[in-house]
């Protein structure tokens, strides 16, 4: 973490100086705004974390609870999103907080005695290292803490406005502000909810942006004429939460369990006590109407005694349960373009996609969602990119939304299938074993657009594959000798990453390609920093510009190092000198140009502010470079 470049902080440095709207952000939920993001999960807290960083955005958040989320029905955290949590700064938090998830078991009929079950395999949850975050079990609840916390510490102050749930909404208005909402209020003046919610107070609110992350009941879709087409795999599972007394072995271990009576997935909670059992239910009749979700508790608990036999299950508590039917279902639009041309409304997590909970997607992809629209909202309304950048995001998200569902459907029919229609006992360990990617939020691959250039230059670091995220490594910095994961560094700030990967040549030697790159980029008024960054503005505004040197620490110094790589920051005009790296030692057994394929003759690669990857770029190719980020920024002179 960098502070003190505004002067000197005594206090917590993650609480940013207000700044913009923060100033004198109303209290009340005001008549107009920027943005309104309806429904307070994942993905719109994201969103709203996100937007909270542009200080000139005014962004309300509503939500139809009178408080905070208290018992979260999601809890599996892949890598990548604790890899964004590490870029909103609390990652190193949630996973102390967090029951790390390392292994699952795989349970089977026992060959001998087929009336009970036995361990068959236990498989590593990341064999190949695919990121250096773990896999996480959280109470969704607590994500949400972290999102609110960093809301309320950004420069804008933001924070949730608990107790309006969503009426309406007419988009076809004019102006600066051409959405209208109609909202209702669900609390009286202490905050306590209505007896009749329906009698609440209603009010209308501008916009000029609407972000529906109100769930698969999603009234926003609704309101803009989209709705949810799949099918639905007539098959019922009971999940709670689960305090119990038990011999079964593996219960502090993820298990996917077949027996003879059905199926479970268990999984390990936080706190080391508590766990969730997905209970298998089996085929629901296609006249059942819903009856099934009437499933009493009971039942459930009788149901998962009946599978772990021949070990026990004595229930001591159930804090949460619930019955669901397993649904395949995407939208038939994720924003509101066939009705007014240039889309201003928008959807977000379950009110595009719903599938079964079972593979530990759907906060994960939701974050995605919401990360990806947040950044582009906030550019735009900055009047830092053009509106052309907004509607990228239902072309980028509806073909990942895309592939959930295809996996989930997969995933989820393997674990409903009885024991005598597998035709190995470890077929559903193989199909986790092999899609292990897929699961941890790996396989996000972004097709060639506006904000991801073509395979031109990905040769020159295969480890980067454009399109998608960006895979750290181990770098030195050089003005402390500190070793860091140089994606680590990336902040949820809004800004670009360029990081610039030299050619062999030393900082001081007359030949080096990087010297010569980073005088076009400071010399040239038309280079991508020179044309983008405000004049009046910090020199890092726009670009978070870093330097990997194939040299050692020792063999260089700083003040041989172009000064772009070294700006001036804040209003004192301090040199930032955390820019600036080497390889490691070999003590620390990692060289970044050997571990991701860089081509020792140097490379640039531009990362976008939610982490993917958008381009590769030779570093006699500055013209390229200027030519893409122009087609992505505005002039900002």
């Amino acid at each position: 973490m960098l502070f003190h470049h505004h002067g000197y902080v005594s206090t917590d440095p993650r609480i940013h100086p207000a700044a913009g709207v923060g100033l004198d952000r109303p209290a009340e939920l005001p008549d107009e705004m920027d943005v309104l993001i309806v429904g307070t999960g994942p993905a719109g807290m994201i969103a709203a974390a996100q937007l909270a960083m542009f200080p000139d955005v005014h962004t309300r958040i509503v939500e139809r609870r009178p408080h905070r989320l208290e018992i979260g029905q999601a809890d599996g955290i892949q890598a990548r999103s604790v890899e964004t949590f590490q870029a909103f700064g609390f990652a190193s938090e949630i996973i102390d907080e967090a029951f790390d998830l390392t292994s699952m078991a795989f349970w089977n009929p026992d060959p001998e005695n087929p009336s009970t079950i036995v361990r068959t395999q236990l498989a590593e949850d990341d064999p190949e290292g695919i990121s250096e975050f773990p896999h996480l079990i959280v109470n969704q609840a607590r994500i949400l803490d972290w999102f609110a916390e960093y809301m309320e510490n950004s420069p804008t102050r933001a924070r949730p406005d608990y107790g309006w749930a969503f009426e309406g909404l007419d988009d076809s208005g004019e102006g600066e502000h051409p959405v209208t909402v109609t909202l209702r209020r669900t609390v009286d003046a202490e905050g306590a909810p209505l007896e009749d919610p329906q009698q609440g107070e209603l009010r209308q609110v501008r916009a000029r942006y609407v972000v529906g992350a109100d769930g698969a009941g999603s009234r926003v879709r609704k309101a803009i004429g989209h709705s949810l087409s799949g099918d639905a795999a007539n098959h019922a599972w009971g999940v709670m939460d689960t305090l119990a007394v038990t011999d079964f072995p593996d219960i502090r271990t993820k298990c996917a369990i077949h027996s003879n009576q059905g199926s479970i997935l268990l999984i390990p909670r936080e706190g080391g006590h508590l766990f969730r059992l997905y209970v298998d239910l089996g085929v629901v009749p296609e006249d059942d109407g819903g009856k099934v979700r009437q499933t009493p508790l009971e039942e459930v608990i009788r149901r998962a005694q009946q599978i772990l036999h021949p070990y026990t299950l004595d229930v001591k508590e159930v804090p949460w349960h619930s019955v669901y039917e397993v649904g395949h279902r995407l939208t038939s639009g994720f924003d509101n373009r066939e009705r007014v041309g240039r889309p201003n409304v928008f959807l977000l997590g379950d009110a595009c996609h719903t599938h079964s909970a079972k593979a530990g997607q759907g906060m994960n992809v939701s974050m995605q969602d919401g990360w990806n629209l947040g950044w582009k909202l906030g550019q735009v309304l900055s009047g830092i990119a053009p509106v052309e950048l907004v509607p990228t995001y239902g072309d980028e998200r509806k073909d990942i939304a895309k592939n959930l569902i295809d996996f989930d459907k997969e995933w989820s029919t393997l674990m409903a299938k009885p024991t005598s229609e597998l035709g190995d006992p470890n077929e559903v360990a193989e199909f986790y074993t092999k899609t292990a990617e897929f699961p941890a939020g790996f396989m996000t691959e972004y097709q060639p657009s506006l904000l991801t250039t073509d395979g031109t230059g990905q040769e020159l670091a295969t480890g980067f594959p454009i399109g998608k995220r960006f895979t750290s490594a181990l770098v030195e910095r050089s003005c402390d000798t500190n070793v860091k994961h140089l994606g680590h560094l990336h902040r949820a700030d809004g800004r670009w990453r360029v990081y610039v990967f030299a050619d062999a040549a030393a900082p001081q030697d007359a030949d080096s390609k990087v010297a010569a790159w980073a005088q076009a980029v400071e010399e040239d008024p038309q280079s991508f920093r020179n044309r983008h960054t405000p004049a009046d503005g910090p020199q890092d505004a726009r670009f978070d510009i870093k330097v990997v040197y194939q040299q050692k620490q020792t063999e260089f110094a700083h003040p041989d190092v172009p000064a772009v790589f070294r700006p001036t920051t804040g209003p004192l005009g301090l040199i930032d000198l955390n820019n600036i790296f080497a390889t490691c030692r070999a003590k620390h057994g990692e060289d970044i140009f050997d571990a991701r394929g860089i081509s020792r003759d140097g490379a640039v690669v531009v990362v976008r502010p939610d982490h993917y990857v958008s381009g590769v770029f030779g570093l006699d190719e500055v013209e390229r470079l200027n030519a893409f980020f122009a087609g992505v920024l505005l002039d900002a002179r």
